[in-house]
């Protein structure tokens, strides 16, 4: 028994050898020694083990071959649709297909989003998304959403926007601390409008009262446009907006802006201090908006989405028409866009008891 297995060895070592032999590279000069295959597997395990990973190629696909549906799920001219008409003009043309912009307002946004999440996933209907007003739709059981968060596939931040205090150029508040000793003075008085229930806008109306021990009186609208005639029209006291798209009517005098909500003061108004310097350090209140597709669009369609409007996103177009508009573009894209999209979703969580309890 053991003569067959030394032999049958011998066999397998003779073949493994001729085999080598016969893949050996030709044109070796003559007499010149062969190189030992030990040799040469060792080295290029120790190049393999060393040299850069390469990303995996992601193949190439004919997209897009149509026009592209972009929907926005607010009204026209307020801030996420400012923002996002602006990309898709400057993406439609590196596509070389026309991008036609659907706006589907409604719940705060959850019409929109409904009807994306049910949309072909061949990537010609894609859409904005905004957090954290996403996800307070699929938090809030009364709403039913028909979509979850795993309904959409995140593929590029485009901005990102601190919330703001605005009043009309004649309001007695010049601070947030004027807001809340009238607010004292006068619980379930001060009409402070938002884009919604449970909107960012509610959510940092939340934070404030809390904060200060106070109660106002929310008044929810279907997205900015309308709540800036209210405010105008002086059917509410305080418009809770952010600092995109609205820096031009606080540079006319248009309206007036009392507080940023985070922790930097904006470079779009950086004459009006932040929550945190007018003592309320927990009232912050920032949105970020980008872009999404429905879930199952093939990855190479997503890759070529992704280059191609963080390519759109760094146009010179695109930068100085956001910047007249006074939005700060924030690109996330991939795993980063991915992790800012779960752990907004968790942190709203732990206000979605609070606002139930306004309701």
């Amino acid at each position: 028994m053991k003569r067959v297995a030394v032999t049958f060895v011998c066999l397998a070592l003779a073949a493994l050898v001729a085999s080598l032999s016969a893949c050996a590279p030709t044109g070796s000069s003559p007499g010149a020694a062969p190189a030992s295959p030990t040799t040469i597997s060792t080295a290029t395990a120790a190049a393999a083990a060393t040299a850069p990973q390469s990303p995996t190629a992601v193949p190439k696909v004919d997209y897009p071959t149509k026009p592209i549906t972009f929907m926005i799920p607010w009204p026209a001219g307020g801030t996420t649709d400012i923002g996002g008409r602006i990309i898709a003009a400057a993406a439609e043309k590196i596509f070389g297909q026309p991008i036609t912009v659907l706006n589907k307002p409604g719940a705060s946004g959850q019409v929109g989003w409904a009807e994306m999440a049910l949309q072909k996933p061949d990537g010609y209907y894609i859409g904005m998304i905004n957090l954290p007003l996403l996800n307070t739709a699929i938090l809030d059981p009364e709403r039913k959403a028909t979509f979850d968060i795993d309904s959409f596939i995140p593929i590029m931040n485009q901005v990102i926007d601190p919330g703001v205090l605005f009043v009309r150029p004649d309001s007695p508040y010049k601070s947030i601390k004027d807001i809340v000793d009238d607010a004292k003075a006068r619980p379930n008085q001060i009409k402070c409008g938002t884009s919604g229930f449970l909107s960012d806008d509610h959510l940092a109306i939340l934070m404030l009262e809390q904060a200060a021990g106070i109660k106002l009186a929310p008044v929810h609208f279907d997205g900015d446009a309308p709540k800036v005639s209210a405010l105008l029209g002086g059917h509410i006291d305080v418009a809770w907006l952010n600092v995109g798209g609205f820096a031009p009517q606080v540079k006319s005098g248009q309206v007036r802006a009392i507080a940023v909500l985070d922790r930097e003061r904006s470079k779009f108004l950086p004459d009006v201090p932040t929550s945190v310097e007018q003592g309320y350090p927990t009232v912050i209140n920032v949105v970020t908006r980008g872009i999404a597709a429905p879930k199952g669009v093939p990855q190479p369609i997503v890759k070529k989405i992704e280059e191609t409007f963080v390519k759109a996103a760094q146009s010179p177009e695109h930068v100085q028409k956001m910047e007249e508009a006074g939005y700060v573009v924030k690109i996330m894209v991939g795993d980063e866009y991915l992790k800012h999209y779960r752990e907004v979703h968790e942190q709203t969580k732990l206000l979605m008891p609070l606002a139930k309890q306004e309701e």
